[in-house]
Order: C-alpha cells, then structure tokens, then sequence
C-alpha cells in the first residue's frame, strides 16, 4: 500500500497495451509499500483505466465492483476495459482485473457529461469534532486492540484519517451502535485532476467501511481470530471534492449475518455530500 501521494499516483500510471488493455506493474518488494494488494488500490486503478477510455467530458457518477480474488503482491495487475456503451450524455464501461492469467477483480462503471438539473443534499452531521480536535485513528484502534498504532499508521499511509465518533463507542462493556464516522484527506496535497480526486476517494471509501459492521461486538477487526475482506463495493459520486481536503465519513452498518457485514457510507465536503458508498464483506470468526 501506499505510504504517499507520490507513490499513490504512480500506482496509478498504467501502461496501456493496446487501446483498451492497461497494466500496473507490481509494487518493487523493497519499496517500503506494505506487502499485500488492498481492494481500495485495485478499487482506484480500475477506475483509472474506465477513465483511459471515456472522452474527456464524461465524469464518473457510479461503479459496482466485485473483489474475487486476492491479489498477490508484487504481480502486474492487468485491466481489460469493455466499452459497453457510449450515449449522448453517458458511456459505460466494464473492467477486469487479472493475476497471471486469472480474475481477481470486476467493475461496471458509469460516466456522464456535467449537466444543469434539480440540486438538494443531506446535510452534514451536526456535533462532530473539527479535525484537529480528533485523535488519529491509529492510535484508536491500537489502544482498543492488539495491534500497534504504528501499524495501522502505516497500514494507510496516504490517507491521514482523524476518528470522530465517542471514542465509548470501542469500550467492549458499553452499549454499542454499528456507525462510525471518521475525517479523511490525503496526506498530502494533490494535482488539480478531477479524475484523480475521485481515484482517491474511491480508494479511502474502503479503509474504514466494513470495520463498522463489527462495531457492536466484542472482537477485534482484522485480528487473529478473525478473516476479513471485501466481497462487493459501490460508490456514487455525487459532487467534485477534494480529496487532499478533510471530508467526513459517515459510516453505519444495517446488518451482520452468516459471517457478512454490510456497511453504507456518506461522504461529506464543504456541508455537502460528495459521494455514498455501500459495501459487503467477509468477517468470518476463526476458533
């Protein structure tokens, strides 16, 4: 993973192959990345190959993806791109991701010329703690667990994240609701690239969303007793934001069953909501 904005965006830089065939060279052993392939990555570089083949007036507004694999750290990721269509004001795109020979990944995307139309917005959540108010999340979750804050620090690298919710809410004897809200940025700034903001987000939406679905109960997320990953993930992007500017994070969780969290998320930027994301994935308990 990624440990700055630097080495976030040349993840990004995908040699195309041929019109409609891109490839991300894995991540050199001795970077100092973190040695595994995180959804959010491929979520982003996905994104940035629909982005290769659309014209330039098209601005995604949704995708749907599929994690089906793990990846393996340090194999080129291949992205082949479907142009499924290209309407007057929309094209849709369909882009598979693959590991020597094999799919790990699936997205359906969706682009759309900017238009003039009906505007309204949730509002922003009131009482929440202005970022600099809020310790990071780090050290959060690693008072709470097993785990060192250093650890998880380095874990996101690029995305400074501030935890915003009661910090009551990790106290294993109190009562506990399946929400958390969180700021994120990243850590530094970034180039003035619309495309390349939402790249960022769509890879933040997945640090922190299904950790929410284990919330009410008495575990550690992501530790020894416990597998995890992401199965599905949508995202709608709702308005542009800048994601080298704190955005807030909204997070609740509706349900856990048969070893499945589901989680949604509302992205807040300047008291608007700049993107909505939901997410299903695996919190299998391990004896």
């Amino acid at each position: 993973m990624p440990g700055s904005v630097a080495e976030f965006i040349s993840l990004l830089e995908l040699e195309q192959l041929s019109t409609d065939e891109f490839v991300a060279v894995g991540a050199d052993p001795q970077s100092g990345m973190l040695q595994r392939v995180f959804g959010g990555q491929v979520l982003a570089q996905a994104l940035t190959a629909g982005y290769r083949t659309v014209a330039d007036d098209r601005v995604a507004h949704s995708l749907g993806a599929y994690f089906l694999r793990a990846g393996i750290f340090g194999v080129p990721i291949s992205y082949r791109v479907e142009r499924t269509r290209d309407g007057g004001s929309f094209s849709t795109r369909r882009v598979l991701a693959s590991q020597q020979g094999k799919p790990i990944f699936s997205m359906v995307a969706s682009f759309h010329v900017d238009e003039p139309g009906l505007d309204h917005s949730d509002v922003m959540p009131l009482d929440v703690p202005a970022p600099e108010d809020c310790p990071p999340l780090s050290e959060v979750l690693g008072a709470r667990g097993g785990r060192a804050a250093a650890a998880w620090q380095s874990e996101w690298g690029v995305i400074e994240t501030r935890f915003a919710s009661d910090t009551s809410s990790f106290d294993p004897t109190a009562r506990r609701d399946a929400e958390m809200k969180v700021w994120v940025r990243a850590s530094s700034p970034l180039p003035d690239v619309g495309w390349l903001h939402q790249a960022m987000l769509a890879y933040a939406s997945d640090l922190t969303l299904l950790a929410v679905s284990t919330v009410p109960h008495p575990v550690e997320f992501a530790g020894p007793k416990m597998q995890v990953a992401s199965v599905n993930h949508s995202m709608w992007f709702h308005r542009p934001a800048r994601a080298d500017e704190w955005l807030l994070y909204d997070q609740v969780s509706p349900s856990a069953s048969s070893g499945l969290g589901f989680s949604f998320g509302r992205m807040f930027a300047g008291g608007g909501l700049a993107a909505s994301c939901a997410q299903e994935g695996l919190i299998r308990l391990i004896d």
